[in-house]
């Protein structure tokens, strides 16, 4: 089983679902023959040829309707954005169209189609580059939104999304791509969607994140450890649809939470998460419920980035917060 990286998992993931099934086919700006801003389609042109990897103009709005068309017609399209801040031509033809085809046939057909991107930020790029747009696409009825947060869990994820018969939105943290290494089977074997992991099991403290922000939250419930606060860590991986279930079983027995989020604070998708817990939790709760989150606003380019991402030190400020409200 070899050590890979969060993109190496991606790529292995596309190229198993390729082989699996003969009607999966990526298209996107430079996938083909450059294999990708990121290089995660890097050789899928030489093994599937120029009907299956398909380079496209630089044109999101196309590149969207493109893979809109496919799907609808028995072609299980996976199509790269670039950046997550290029989603946003793509907006009308998913919104109106991919997330609304189900419904508009009232069942009798569906649009079975990703649509990946590099989310977040941490590679000192325009602010273009390193959106977190997750919140956006979820508020979207039609739509499933994933955020891995690991190679293992980016490889079974997007092989469950590439089967899924609905649209998915896949957005991939980029700081992640290459920032650790994790063994990862290519055995073909998807992981479940609309489903919580918990990382760790913990009693005193429940920490919930995805995507980036995980690794920073492991790192966050390591120190506690050390200090003798046993945190829980719930990966929410799937927002949407989102399984508030395993986080209210997780609230009831910590009575205690923190949310870290990298996309702006306010309407955030740690927002949806709190006002969940606040509606069907309270009762558990020895404390107000935390969110730690991004700034209101525009992302800040090169190294300011570090002031606007939360850090392992604004984590822990908002844990000790609540410990001394609620002490353990």
């Amino acid at each position: 089983m070899p050590n890979i990286t969060l993109i190496e998992a991606v790529n292995l993931a596309m190229a198993s679902e390729m082989r699996r099934d003969p009607n999966v086919v990526v298209l996107g700006e430079d996938i083909g023959r450059n294999g990708g801003v990121f290089r995660a389609t890097l050789g899928l042109l030489d093994e599937f040829g120029e009907g299956r990897v398909i380079d496209t103009p630089l044109a999101e709005t196309l590149v969207a309707a493109m893979a809109i068309g496919l799907s609808t017609q028995g072609i299980k399209a996976v199509a790269e954005i670039q950046f997550s801040g290029f989603l946003y031509p793509c907006v009308d033809q998913v919104v109106n169209h991919a997330a609304r085809y189900r419904n508009r046939t009232r069942g009798r057909m569906s649009c079975p189609l990703v649509i990946r991107a590099p989310n977040s930020g941490g590679i000192h790029a325009p602010e273009h580059h390193s959106e977190s747009l997750e919140t956006t696409f979820a508020q979207m009825p039609g739509l499933r939104v994933v955020c891995p947060s690991s190679p293992a869990r980016a490889y079974g994820l997007l092989l469950a999304a590439i089967r899924d018969p609905d649209p998915v939105i896949f957005l991939e943290p980029t700081r992640l791509y290459r920032l650790f290494k994790q063994p990862v089977e290519d055995d073909g074997e998807a992981l479940p969607l609309d489903s919580c992991f918990i990382d760790r099991s913990g009693a005193d403290l429940t920490l919930v994140s995805w995507g980036a922000m995980m690794h920073d939250t492991r790192l966050v419930a390591d120190q506690l450890a050390e200090e003798g606060i046993s945190a829980e860590v719930i990966d929410i991986a799937t927002l949407k649809p989102l399984d508030m279930a395993t986080i209210l079983a997780s609230v009831a027995k910590t009575g205690r939470c923190v949310i870290v989020s990298e996309s702006p604070r306010a309407g955030g998708w740690a927002s949806e998460v709190a006002a969940n817990l606040a509606e069907h939790g309270l009762l558990s709760l020895f404390a107000p419920v935390m969110r730690v989150a991004g700034y209101d606003t525009v992302m800040p380019l090169a190294q300011l980035e570090r002031s606007y991402i939360p850090d392992t030190d604004r984590i822990l400020r908002e844990v000790r917060k609540l410990f001394e409200m609620a002490p353990k």
